[in-house]
């Protein structure tokens, strides 16, 4: 299979956004915008990006093989796994199932959390049309949300939270933040008051931690959060 010629600075962005990578797994940074996997739009996704990069690397004359455990939301950055195998793919589907991948994010909130350290549990139903998820009673369709969040840090205009996420549901951090008044900065569907200049939102996949599925050692890797962040000291 032929991929597309990635030019130099392409290559290169490509590069300096591997955190990890052996025979198995092929972690990334996720920039905010791009889509992991192919959808409507018609965009290169993220894993179609890595394949072109591998096959130029390593000289691949076949198909290169990169497996989607899981995705982040277009407007969010930051720790993106992807698998090399279908062995490594299977077992993290299964991982995730199992909350085996323990995943830490960063958002960038418009309001500090009262009080700045709890835990949110909501049953939350998606709205296919409007690709939103919304806080709603126990009812069929509605799912049940978990996290874990604590404040680090607060500037004059913005908040930093950190989120243990405990479910992974539909925008679950983005409904259950706004829900609590806490808008992350730039997410108009959830409360923000106005968008980002690149239209993104402050959400950072920032911290995994789990166990390789075929080395079964501990993989742990930390993604700072992207430099046009406003600093929150």
């Amino acid at each position: 299979m032929a991929y597309r010629e990635l030019s130099a600075e392409e290559y290169a962005d490509l590069q300096s956004r591997i955190l990890y990578e052996d025979n198995h797994l092929l972690i990334v940074n996720k920039k905010s915008g791009e889509i992991t996997q192919g959808d409507k739009t018609g965009d290169e996704c993220l894993a179609d990006a890595y394949k072109a990069f591998i096959a130029v690397r390593d000289n691949k004359p076949g198909q290169v093989f990169l497996g989607i455990p899981h995705r982040l939301d277009r407007p969010v950055s930051g720790i993106c796994v992807l698998a090399k195998t279908s062995k490594a793919l299977g077992r993290l589907g299964v991982m995730l199932k199992e909350a085996g991948l323990h995943k830490t994010y960063w958002a960038l909130c418009c309001e500090k959390p009262i009080p700045p350290q709890g835990h949110l549990e909501n049953w939350l139903i998606k709205n296919e049309p409007k690709n939103k998820s919304y806080v709603t009673t126990e009812r069929p369709g509605a799912k049940l949300a978990k996290l874990n969040y604590r404040s680090l840090s607060s500037s004059d205009r913005y908040h930093l939270v950190e989120v243990e996420l405990l479910t992974g549901r539909h925008h679950q951090i983005r409904c259950q933040l706004g829900n609590i008044g806490c808008p992350i900065k730039g997410d108009l569907k959830y409360g923000a008051p106005r968008s980002n200049p690149d239209g993104g939102i402050c959400l950072h996949a920032h911290e995994i931690r789990f166990e390789h599925p075929v080395k079964h050692t501990e993989v742990h890797i930390v993604a700072p959060p992207p430099q046009s962040w406003p600093p929150v000291e």
